[in-house]
């Protein structure tokens, strides 16, 4: 037995409109929107990622700043940063300078969803 590939991304989101605008600016399309008792799930796909987002209007704030233990951040590969770095700008979505990876030696960014989640780009 081993491990393959990630099954899918679960976030979670305080406002349903300004989280469901957000992904959809970054091109993820939705397959399912279900209202439940205790929250509102959507599921989203962009090739093939699959993305959980979870709506909780009451859910406390991340602590990213200081980081917390747990997840830091996902991110995404793309060809060149520059010109993602221009097409998120296109879409009012602000990232931070670009940088260099010192592991890597490569471009990369950091930009953060609606309630402060960051999201990496990484060439």
């Amino acid at each position: 037995m081993r491990l393959d590939t990630l099954h899918h991304i679960a976030v979670i989101g305080t406002d349903y409109k300004r989280s469901l605008t957000f992904y959809q600016k970054l091109g993820f399309q939705v397959v399912q929107d279900q209202k439940r008792p205790h929250d509102r799930k959507i599921d989203l796909h962009l090739g093939k990622i699959q993305l959980e987002l979870f709506i909780k209007p009451a859910a406390p704030k991340r602590p990213s700043y200081p980081e917390a233990a747990g997840l830091r951040h996902v991110s995404f590969f793309v060809p060149d940063v520059k010109e993602a770095v221009a097409w998120l700008s296109s879409l009012g979505i602000s990232c931070e300078p670009l940088r260099i990876d010192p592991d890597t030696q490569t471009e990369m960014t950091f930009f953060h969803d609606p309630d402060g989640l960051p999201w990496e780009l990484h060439g």
